[in-house]
């Protein structure tokens, strides 16, 4: 599937979530997780150290993890960590039967990208190289045109 196919079907979910969302406006945790919210998106923020997320003037609650989600199977998920704690979310991300997911520069090495591209590990995965921007493709830059191929904006 190539990465364009793979941004369709990840926006194709009815639900999304952000792992690493944050309240700090200085972080791309708070970054991708308002990017989500202003396009009116169903987005769930995972944070295991915060009760509430505070975006866009409001606390939105949290879960604690990747298995505290309501709809595993319906849900899109997003990863803005560092590479050893996204692999673990990776696994019960897996496990769970997640079925898409977008790793946001900084949050993938080898041993994750490995991981992702298992046979049958996800149904599409958004990482590496390419998109607009210049470090990979990112949701705050190429998000809108998957959104539009979707047909979702």
């Amino acid at each position: 599937m190539t990465t364009e196919a793979s941004v369709r079907k990840f926006f194709s979910s009815s639900a999304f979530a952000v792992v690493g969302a944050s309240s700090n406006p200085a972080k791309f945790g708070h970054r991708v997780f308002t990017w989500y919210l202003a396009h009116d998106l169903p987005v769930t923020p995972i944070n295991p150290g915060s009760a509430t997320i505070s975006a866009l003037d409001e606390n939105h609650p949290t879960v604690a993890d990747v298995a505290a989600l309501p709809n595993p199977k319906q849900t899109s998920l997003s990863v803005i960590t560092p590479p050893g704690a996204t692999l673990k979310v990776l696994q019960e991300a897996k496990r769970l039967g997640i079925p898409s997911v977008w790793l946001q520069p900084g949050s993938f090495d080898d041993e994750v990208i490995e991981f992702v591209n298992e046979k049958g590990a996800f149904e599409a995965v958004v990482a590496g190289d390419g998109g607009r921007g210049s470090e990979g493709w990112c949701i705050l830059v190429d998000g809108e045109r998957g959104l539009k191929g979707a047909g979702k904006l």
